[in-house]
């Protein structure tokens, strides 16, 4: 070899280092995907920034989930703890179990996941509602007595990953919570992924991380309730610009029904086991998680305005957003910690 042809060799070996070094140092190309859809009886939307799509990551989770979790699968972990059935549990149901202990004591028992018969009663549970389902009344009622004898979280406890039940009868509904908790595990699956900025929304419960594809904050719009125009098009009360939190908003203006005259709320509390009826239209919460969010939305609309706002303030991390009817019009009321988490 010539030392031409040697400085040459040598010269493309440099090149083709460089090009390795190059190459290696190269961050990937990020870009927006966005995936929308149904699951869990509601929609999902999901926005990210990623170097790849995480669809199958994100679908292969929710399977995952709704075989922890749903009620209306009968091979999941809880249908089986429902039917009585031997199972274990795994880590989503137990996350959930302690999740909703935590609320159901700081909400004094108004959050309650074995509320399930009640909400079944009334016609907003597994079961199709009975049209000629009347009121009953709220002191003396057989039914209503008969049923509460197994709700109460207290006839449940979660002993080696088993669930001991007082009674065979008591049923778990984590409906309350399920959105929320969804929505926490896919912000998960996203941030393991290296997603940075990212919209969860399930069903109304959101977690927003970072920036939207136009570097701004994410808008996420609370829906003005609306008890006068059925099938009206949506409003929006307030649209809010945040990044960084987790966001779950509960109503009674949406599921209910009306028999002889009176207005039923799929809202039950489990402590008397009746439909609510105060004027708390829509409770938004926001929390450390959206899993608790859920649940304190939830627990908001069972206690109204002033209860909720005594529970959200011993909670110490999450604020409020109220809604309630105040003769013909509407009014909002803020939890003093509204605007740290809304900024």
């Amino acid at each position: 070899m010539t030392a031409r042809q040697r400085t040459l060799s040598a010269l493309l070996g440099i090149g083709i280092c460089a090009a390795l070094i190059w190459g290696l140092d190269e961050a990937p190309k990020l870009s927006y995907h966005h995936h929308e859809g149904k699951v869990f009886g509601t929609y999902y939307n999901i926005r990210y920034e990623a170097a790849v799509d995480l669809e199958d990551s994100i679908k292969a989770a929710f399977t995952a989930f709704d075989n922890s979790l749903s009620l209306f699968n009968p091979h999941s972990i809880l249908s089986a703890v429902n039917d009585n059935r031997d199972t274990v549990t795994n880590a989503y149901f137990e996350t959930m179990w302690a999740e909703a202990t935590r609320v159901h004591r700081l909400s004094n028992g108004a959050f309650d996941i074995t509320v399930a018969p009640l909400v079944n009663y009334w016609g907003f549970g597994k079961k199709d509602r009975n049209p000629s389902l009347s009121l009953p009344s709220r002191e003396g009622n057989k039914d209503i007595d008969s049923l509460l004898v197994f709700v109460g979280f207290e006839k449940v406890q979660l002993i080696g990953h088993k669930v001991v039940k007082a009674d065979p009868r008591v049923q778990i509904d984590g409906g309350a919570v399920a959105k929320g908790q969804a929505c926490d595990m896919i912000a998960e699956v996203l941030r393991r992924n290296g997603a940075a900025n990212y919209l969860v929304d399930i069903g109304g419960e959101v977690v927003a991380h970072g920036v939207n594809a136009k570097g701004e904050k994410w808008h996420i719009g609370i829906t003005k309730p609306n008890l006068n125009n059925e099938g009206a098009q949506e409003e929006l009360q307030e649209i809010l610009a945040v990044s960084d939190i987790c966001m779950a908003t509960s109503g009674n203006y949406r599921n209910y029904y009306y028999s002889e005259g009176e207005r039923r709320s799929h809202t039950i509390d489990p402590r008397s086991g009746y439909p609510v009826q105060h004027s708390l239209l829509s409770a938004t919460v926001v929390s450390s998680s959206c899993m608790r969010a859920d649940a304190m939305a939830t627990a908001c609309m069972v206690l109204g305005a002033e209860e909720a706002m005594a529970m959200i303030d011993r909670a110490g991390d999450a604020a409020c957003y109220l809604i309630v009817a105040q003769n013909d019009s509407l009014i909002t009321i803020t939890s003093p910690q509204w605007d740290d988490f809304i900024r």
